[in-house]
């Protein structure tokens, strides 16, 4: 019965020792991560944003639960951008940010994270492809060839392009309704 308490009591000195390291660990990087992280993200807005100077992270519209960034040169307001996350891809989540200027139209388009095939579904992040999407507007067909819209699958994948054109127009469709340019 001795050993048991003291086996106990070994156990739960180490678990609370390595508590309190997990802790102090967090506590010493959490201010770098947020900051890695809000870099990441000004990087991919300034890829679909290109014409702003303000931080569009900071500058943001929410509309029925969906944050839109407002990008803006000096107080002129120059686009807007909105991550969606698209469930069809064929590995699952796609995330999509997607910028378009004041009239509506796609600036830039990035792929920040999906677990498509490698190889193949991967081709989404190609610049090639996400180029396609730069001028497109809300009323345009957005889809792939196969669903009689002008942006080209791959040879043997359309689940994932059809994911990322499905993610573009939910976000144009998005932007239109929180910046209020659906009548324009």
């Amino acid at each position: 019965m001795k050993n048991y308490f003291k086996s106990v009591i070994t156990i739960t000195l180490i678990t609370v020792t390595a508590a309190i390291m997990l802790a102090l660990s967090y506590n010493a990087t959490k201010d770098k991560i947020a900051y890695q992280e809000r870099q990441e993200v000004l990087t991919a807005l300034k890829s679909v944003l290109p014409f702003h100077n303000n931080e569009p992270d900071k500058d943001v519209i929410i509309k029925d639960g969906v944050k839109v960034f407002v990008g803006k040169k000096d107080t002129e307001i120059t686009g807007y951008a909105v991550n969606v996350i698209e469930t069809s891809g064929y590995g699952e989540a796609i995330s999509v940010l997607t910028g378009v200027d004041v009239k509506g139209a796609v600036t830039g388009v990035a792929v920040i994270y999906h677990s498509e095939t490698p190889g193949l579904g991967d081709k989404i992040i190609d610049k090639s492809f996400l180029d396609s999407f730069t001028g497109k507007k809300r009323e345009d067909k957005i889809a792939v060839i196969k669903d009689g819209g002008d942006i080209e699958q791959f040879s043997g994948a359309t689940i994932s392009p059809r994911a990322v054109a499905k993610a573009v127009q939910n976000s144009l469709e998005a932007i239109n309704k929180a910046a209020g340019l659906e009548n324009d």
